[in-house]
Formats: structure tokens, C-alpha cells, sequence
């Protein structure tokens, strides 16, 4: 996500009857005694973060791909539960919520990988690495953006993203690394693959601070990779892919230029991580963060969000098909927070709600149906409401109930069974 001063984080602390709902109808198996239900370890982990894709957006994704009846990839799943997400504040940014993920803490906004007092806190992808296991980080946003950048750097400010390049490649090690920010890997006058000043944004342009990060990479074993063709020739080992100059999409209002068309697409990205990643014996951590279910919904823009929302779900697939064939795996699909108050409204020939920001969104069908809905907005910034997490495959029990952000890691840890400070 960008940096939050361009849209800030509105405390609008929105509650719908639809989280309840969702529980209700996912939920389908609770472990009798949870203290003992991780009888033996997981080997893969792959955490799915659809950035600010709250139960709304959930739900409009589902009605538009699969219609009332049916279920998507991320909601086909055995168990549920429902995740406070402040920070030290009531409504959360993407650092703060990423960093309780990562690490178990309640920080401030902005923070990344720091505890509310700017002391670095180890992440569970640093754990999984010391135990011999491979990383990964995959987004359609920058690399080195708020969500990524938490499960394996800390600096005290989000927008130190080529520190936090280096530190991906140089402290944490994360093996694979795919999507877009390039302009922080070069620094200022060396454009790389993607020219500067594009016209789709002539704001992106190189902008690093820490000299030339991918031949950087280049000398520490890493292939390079900036299309579709070369990442799938890529062979096994550490994988650097940067394929944009920014996000990996143009996020404006709808019918001004906006646009969602990756160079590489999400599924396409997941797959080779994990197929890059699976070849380590020792199993893998990866992170896989959809960007424009949050940046569609800053500009309130619904098409765009659902559009982001069924890539993620095609990425989730590729990992459930990898996880039925390595029952050891554990696949988990949540969200950092909720973005714009999403709702999903009848048709009505009044709006009652008005224009600007709350002004309706749509009409749009409902597949496999005659029927449409709409989408209205409450504001353009991050809601403080639960958001759901959906868990399949080796100690997946571990995650039903309701919890904190920060249990997250708790969780995770205990079905990896890797002791955390």
C-alpha cells in the first residue's frame, strides 16, 4: 500500500451482521481439545494476506464468481475464525497489523517489524528460517511494501523501502522474493527493466537509497527476473522477480484509469514460489499478499476489488491443489484489515446514502443467476471491524475461534512447533 498520508487511516469502527454469517456457514469441524490438537508439526506454511478484503469483500467476490450457491477457493475450507485487528490504536495500517502477524506484537502504525518501543521483534519467517526451512514473499504490490517487508525486515518507518530491500536480501535471506518496486532496488537515474516516468504514472521513477540492490542480488546467488517467460525458466534457489515499477497495477477511480493487468499474474507468482520453495526438504514459509483488494477499495472503486479478489482466490487454488498433495502443509487466507466500509446492497431506485464517497457502486451479477447487487462505501480509509481467516490442511483446527492479531503467530509457531521469545 502507499504510504498512508495519501489517504490516511479514517477511525470509522464499522460491525455488520455479515461476519457472524460468515463464521456460521465456513465453520464446519471444531477440534474437541485445541491444547492438544497440534499433534505433530507442520512442515509448509503458505499465509495468504488479501490486503483490506474484509467479510464484505469476501462475500461481493463470491456472489460475482461463484454466485449464492456457491464457494470459493478460500472459503472451501474446513475451519474459520474471526481476528481483532487494532494496532495501538484502534483502526490498524498495514505495518502495524503485518507485524503483529509476523511477530506477535501490537505496534504502531508505520512500524515494521518493531514493537511499540522501536526494539526489533524476530518474525516466524526469520524462525522458519532458522530451523532450515526456505521463505518466500509474493505481492502484486512493491516487494518491499508494508505487508512483505514485516515477515522480514524492521525499521522503524514503512517508507525506508530500500533499507528494507537490503535487509531482505542481506539479514532475513528470503530465497524467494516476487513482485513489483523496482524503483526501490535502483538508485535515482537508472530506470532498470521499467522506464521511468511512465505515462500510465509519471510520478514512478527510480528512487533507492542503497546503491544498485539488484546487481546486489545478482552477487548473492539470487536469478533476476523481470517477465513472465524468464521466472518460469528460473530454476530452483533463490529467486529475485521485480515486475513493475510500483505496484503491479494502477489504482484510480473507476473509468479513470485504472487498471489491473500484472505483467506476471498472482497465480502464476504463487506457483513458481512454491514450486521454487518445495524443493527445500526441510519445508517452506511463504507469504502471499494480494494489493489491490486495498488499493481498489482506497479509491472506491468495487470492480476493481473484486477483480483483485478473484486473482487471489486462483492463487489460493494453486496452493490447496499443493497442499492435497502434501497433507503437511498448512494454507491460511485472512486480511491486515478491513478497507472503505464495504457493504453489499439490494438494488434500490434511491440511494439513500448520497454521492461522493458513499455514493453506490455498480450494479453487478451475481453468477449463475439473473440477480445483481451493489456496493456502497462509508469512507475511503482502513474500518477497525473483525476480519475472517479461513485455515485448511495440517493443524488448521488450531485457528476457529475469535483472537487478537496477534494469536496469529502464536498459532502459527505452535503448528510449526517452533518456540518463540
Amino acid at each position: 500500500m502507499k504510504s498512508p498520508k495519501k489517504y490516511g487511516v479514517k477511525t470509522a469502527i464499522v460491525a455488520t451482521a455479515a461476519t457472524a454469517l460468515f463464521v456460521s456457514s465456513v465453520v464446519t469441524t471444531q477440534a474437541p481439545n485445541q491444547a492438544n490438537a497440534a499433534s505433530s508439526n507442520t512442515r509448509n506454511v503458505i499465509l495468504f494476506v488479501g490486503d483490506g478484503m474484509g467479510t464484505a469483500q469476501r462475500n461481493a467476490i463470491r456472489l460475482a464468481t461463484v454466485g449464492e450457491k456457491g464457494n470459493l477457493a478460500m472459503d472451501s475450507m474446513p475451519y474459520a475464525g474471526l481476528i481483532h485487528t487494532s494496532s495501538t490504536v484502534p483502526v490498524t495500517d498495514s505495518a502495524a497489523s503485518a507485524t503483529a502477524y509476523a511477530s506477535g506484537v501490537k505496534t504502531y502504525n508505520g512500524a515494521i517489524g518493531m514493537d511499540a518501543d522501536k526494539k526489533s521483534v524476530q518474525t516466524i519467517m526469520e524462525y522458519a528460517k532458522s530451523t532450515g526451512k526456505s521463505t518466500g514473499v509474493v505481492t502484486t504490490s512493491q516487494i518491499t511494501d508494508a505487508t512483505g517487508a514485516a515477515f522480514g525486515a524492521h525499521v522503524e518507518d514503512r517508507s525506508k523501502q530500500s533499507d528494507i530491500a537490503l535487509q531482505l536480501l542481506t539479514k532475513s535471506k528470503v530465497d524467494v522474493l516476487l513482485g513489483g518496486g523496482e524503483d526501490f532496488w535502483y538508485p535515482a537515474g537508472n530506470p532498470g527493466k521499467f522506464a521511468d516516468e511512465p505515462a500510465e504514472d509519471p510520478s514512478e521513477k527510480s528512487k533507492g537509497t542503497q546503491g544498485n540492490l539488484v546487481d546486489k542480488a545478482k552477487q548473492l546467488g539470487y536469478s533476476y527476473v523481470t517477465n513472465k517467460t524468464d521466472m518460469q525458466k528460473a530454476k530452483s534457489g533463490k529467486l529475485l522477480g521485480l515486475f513493475a515499477n510500483e505496484e503491479m497495477f494502477q489504482q484510480e477511480p473507476e473509468g479513470e484509469g485504472d487498471i489491473y493487468n500484472p505483467v506476471v499474474s498472482l497465480p502464476e507468482m504463487t506457483k513458481k514460489a512454491i514450486d521454487t520453495l518445495a524443493a527445500n526438504k526441510n519445508g517452506f514459509f511463504l507469504m502471499v499478499e494480494e494489493e489491490g483488494t486495498d488499493e481498489f477499495a482506497h479509491q472506491n472503486n468495487a470492480k476493481m476489488t473484486i477483480k483483485a479478489g478473484q486473482e487471489l482466490d486462483k492463487s489460493v487454488q494453486v496452493a490447496r491443489d499443493f497442499a492435497k498433495k502434501n497433507p503437511d502443509t498448512l494454507v491460511l487466507v485472512l486480511a491486515d484489515h478491513e478497507t472503505g466500509g464495504f457493504s453489499i446492497e439490494a438494488i434500490d431506485a434511491e440511494d439513500e446514502s448520497g454521492d461522493g464517497i458513499s455514493k453506490e457502486d455498480g450494479p453487478f451479477s451475481i453468477a449463475n443467476s439473473k440477480q445483481n447487487f451493489v456496493v456502497d462505501w462509508t469512507t475511503s480509509g482502513h474500518t477497525a471491524v473483525d476480519i475472517p481467516i479461513t485455515a485448511m490442511g495440517k493443524n488448521a483446527q488450531l485457528f476457529t475461534g475469535v483472537y487478537e492479531n496477534t494469536e496469529v503467530l502464536t498459532k502459527i509457531a505452535q503448528a510449526m512447533g517452533i518456540k518463540v521469545k
